[in-house]
């Protein structure tokens, strides 16, 4: 009998006889549920959460095939049959997270409708999704352990041998698994982000990741316009988060600091340098400055002192100082080693295309002030991956020396070449970009941001074509539900995945023989 079960029986049994009229309490049955509620609070999430990915990040740095993935969720179901999928394809949600997507929410869950990733939607909306994904991962347990302890009965009421029904539920594998949540850039002051991060940590969130944007000026990472804040303002929304993290008791919690200064070529303010080399000076380096004298300077201009010269930066007609051209990785880089030394755990650097080499080669830059220096990358399906990986066989080949007279550069995108050679070599490269950006570019986790949105809307247009078209109810039966049953999906018995077995038993637990339950021979989900 599993400890945790048997604990809770004897705790349930002590609590009857201390308070004498819990008659109508079975031992069992509340052990049961007690066991199938492992997680009473987004807290105990968080900090079960945390340890798990503390533990992986030690297992990736003593081997770097040990990395971790997740795909993005917006809705609790999505993340639930994430896990659902990845147990029962590979028996253990092990290395396995989901990732919160601020672009989801903006584009999904907000009240205004869709939006744009600009940290327009409400902030709350964001611990409210984690709250929902987690109750929808409990709830997956709950499920699957109820019908373990169905199994349980059943074995004992026959008098059979229960050990292996035992041994399931002992070494259950939680679907509860680390979530990898944005905050965009802080949603405002540093306070504003260690109130948010408060709640989202509360939700059951253990990694926070962060972006070095100006929070009112927040663009996405893959689009125009990024606007950066020097370092001083992004180390305090890490110290935000870092208290809040320690505040609320959770001590392995785990800080994601992204930068997108590879694509971000504004800055709003300069920063305020105490003496040459500081952290100010570093970032006011990278300013576009034209050399001028008190005597050519115009009216209102803001003026430095700068490498022993008067200067001016240059400023665009909205306010905001431009960076030089080529500073984009030097910016990249400084960014990462300044956020590891000052409280980040893993680095995100926001890039413009998947190229293993390119993001090696800022990542060794950085290990070289930081040896263990981790990547959570982004899988961004903002990357044309067909176009992408076919390009880079091409410049390949054609490094090679290899006749590329079959092939128009201009348009490798053409469904004339999917089943060639070229369209081989680059599957085969998208099929091994985790694994080789993992062991030569320090990627500890893979993710998608928005996987899931596009699946969504493929499937129900692929329904939808059918369906209203000439296929009618088979474009349902065979396209959807006889896959389901194929592969042996449990959502197929959707009742059940909506909670009314496990309702049937606790309304059978609470009432007995006058329990009225949905299952029984009129149950039209005993077709499948």
């Amino acid at each position: 009998m599993s400890t945790a079960y048997k604990s809770a029986i004897d705790l349930v049994r002590e609590l009857k006889q201390k308070h004498g009229n819990w008659q109508n309490i079975s031992e069992t049955d509340a052990a049961r549920m007690m066991s199938q509620n492992r997680f009473k609070t987004g807290l105990d999430i968080a900090k079960y959460t945390a340890k798990i990915m503390r533990q992986d990040m030690e297992d990736y740095d003593n081997d770097t095939s040990q990395y971790t993935q997740s795909l993005g969720a917006w809705h609790g179901f999505v993340a639930q049959q994430t896990m659902y999928a990845k147990k029962k394809y590979f028996g253990t949600t092990s290395k396995t997270y989901i990732y919160l997507s601020g672009w989801m929410v903006a584009a999904l869950r907000s009240e205004f409708g869709p939006l744009p990733d600009q940290s327009m939607h409400e902030k709350t909306s964001v611990p409210k999704l984690i709250e929902e994904i987690y109750t929808f991962l409990r709830q997956a347990d709950a499920k699957v352990l109820n019908d373990y302890f169905r199994e349980l009965n059943a074995a004992e009421e026959a008098g059979q041998d229960t050990s292996a029904i035992v041994e399931k539920i002992e070494n259950f594998d939680s679907h509860v698994v680390p979530i990898i949540a944005d905050i965009d850039a802080g949603f405002g002051n540093e306070e504003a982000t260690y109130l948010l991060t408060k709640q989202m940590i509360e939700a059951g969130a253990c990694a926070i990741q962060v972006e070095n944007q100006v929070s009112d000026a927040k663009q996405c990472g893959h689009q125009a316009g990024k606007v950066t804040v020097p370092h001083e303002d992004f180390i305090s929304k890490l110290n935000a988060i870092r208290y809040a993290f320690l505040e609320l008791g959770v001590e392995d919690g785990v800080i994601v600091a992204r930068t997108d200064s590879e694509g971000a070529s504004l800055t709003q303010k300069i920063p305020v340098s105490n003496e040459p080399g500081d952290l100010a000076s570093k970032y006011i380096d990278f300013i576009e400055m034209e050399e001028v004298t008190l005597e050519n300077a115009k009216e209102n201009d803001s003026l430095l002192k700068h490498n022993g010269k008067l200067v001016r930066p240059v400023r665009l007609p909205n306010g905001l100082y431009q960076f030089r051209e080529e500073t984009n990785i030097d910016r990249v880089v400084l960014d990462c080693v300044t956020a590891l030394e000052n409280g980040a755990d893993l680095l995100w650097i926001e890039t413009p295309t998947p190229d293993v080499e390119h993001i090696k080669m800022m990542v060794d830059r950085i290990k070289e002030q930081q040896p263990k220096a981790k990547l959570v990358y982004n899988n961004s399906p903002s990357f044309n991956w067909t176009l992408n990986f076919r390009k880079q066989v091409i410049a390949q080949w054609e490094e090679e020396g290899k006749d590329l007279s079959a092939y128009n550069k201009d348009d490798l995108m053409s469904v004339d070449y999917d089943g060639t050679e070229l369209d081989a070599a680059a599957d085969i490269a998208a099929k091994n970009f985790q694994r080789d950006a993992s062991r030569e570019a320090g990627v500890f986790h893979h993710l998608i941001t928005l996987p899931t949105y596009h699946t969504t809307a493929l499937s129900v247009h692929e329904l939808a074509k059918g369906y209203f078209g000439e296929e009618g109810m088979l474009a349902y039966a065979a396209g959807v539900q006889r896959k389901e049953i194929r592969e042996g999906i449990a959502c197929v018995k959707h009742q059940a995945m909506a909670g009314s077995d496990l309702g049937d038993d606790h309304k059978e637990i609470f009432s007995g023989d006058n329990a009225l339950k949905a299952g029984g021979g009129k149950n039209t989900m005993n077709q499948f």
